[in-house]
């Protein structure tokens, strides 16, 4: 009987499941090199099946184990998974981290004020900014990888005709593209077309040049397509509502933390998005990040912006997960 231990959290409505006990030992010197043990090790895969598939999870559960960092530099280390295997970054699991790990004590914080939260994940080390008003979390925003374009009018044979994709790295690569190419906005009555389109555009593009990171070949493939559409402009800054769909047809209720970070590198390399300026990002849901370029540097011989994007995650939930041996579903089923 497996015993598992883990803290629920959503993130602008994205569910986190932070696992803190009950993950076999994970080997590795980097929390890069521990991602991949976890992807071919059967005992720790077995435990992210078990918490991702139904009956305990459902297809769009996301979560993550908590692994030593690559050094004293950083608080502590992330495995982020999903249903489909286990991602580079998450950029609402960051800001989740961030809140759990001022609220349970891991990282002592003023009550009053800002606390750093610093954390390795697979694509580099990031740092969650807490903060607080009477010892309470009211804000979390994160300092992402620098962001840069990889692409862009990138044209997709499409089930609705050709469309153009502009390519992005946020900490993972996504491809863009605006929803009205497609004939869709970005709604609740429009999310099986959406899901479908974004799935479809993500294959069509995985396997070509402008899915290789320049540098890692562990950080390849599209990991997801991000479907936008435009809402104007705000005295601040651009207004945009997305709909991302990463891994195999796993959607994003939040407006994804680290696709963020990649539409930002996109708009400020395009002038949309102005040093002094905050965009306004919705999601599908109506639950919202703002995201600003806080540096502009070089990354990958072309030009890199690090974001900052702002949020707040809430507590759902502590549980206890068992799996007994005479379970007949043992480690679960996925259905969509």
């Amino acid at each position: 009987m497996r015993d598992i231990r883990a803290t629920d959290y959503h993130t602008a409505g994205e569910p986190f499941r932070i696992v803190t006990e009950g993950v076999p030992e994970i080997p590795g010197t980097t929390v890069l090199e521990r991602r991949e043990h976890a992807q071919r090790d059967e005992q720790v895969d077995a435990v992210r099946r078990l918490l991702v598939n139904e009956p305990r999870g459902h297809a769009d559960m996301y979560g993550c184990f908590v692994v030593p960092p690559d050094n004293e530099g950083a608080h502590f280390g992330v495995l982020f998974w999903h249903k489909d295997g286990y991602s580079t970054a998450c950029g609402h699991g960051t800001i989740a981290l961030g809140a759990w790990a001022v609220r349970t004590g891991l990282v002592n914080a003023a009550p009053d004020g800002e606390t750093d939260v610093v954390i390795d994940v697979p694509s580099g080390r990031v740092t969650a900014t807490v903060s607080c008003a009477a010892g309470e979390v009211r804000e979390v925003s994160f300092r992402n990888v620098p962001a840069y374009v990889l692409g862009q009018g990138i044209t997709v044979n499409t089930s609705r005709g050709p469309v153009h994709a502009d390519i992005s790295y946020g900490g993972a690569i996504y491809a863009s593209v605006d929803a009205s190419a497609l004939g869709l906005s970005v709604s609740p009555e429009h999310y099986g077309d959406l899901l479908a389109l974004g799935r479809e555009i993500k294959w069509k593009l995985n396997e070509t040049e402008w899915a290789r990171h320049p540098s890692e070949s562990r950080l390849d493939g599209i990991y997801g397509t991000i479907l936008f559409e435009d809402l104007g402009r705000r005295s601040g800054g651009p207004h945009q509502r997305n709909i991302t769909v990463f891994a195999d047809g796993e959607v994003d209720r939040s407006p994804c933390g680290s696709g963020t970070s990649a539409r930002i590198a996109l708009l400020a390399s395009s002038g949309q998005l102005a040093p002094d300026q905050v965009l306004t990002h919705d999601s599908v849901v109506g639950t919202r990040f703002l995201g600003r370029v806080v540096q502009d540097l070089q990354a990958e011989g072309r030009p890199a912006y690090v974001s900052e994007v702002r949020g707040m995650a809430y507590r759902t939930g502590e549980h206890h997960f068992v799996l007994e041996a005479n379970d007949p579903v043992g480690l679960g089923f996925t259905l969509r």
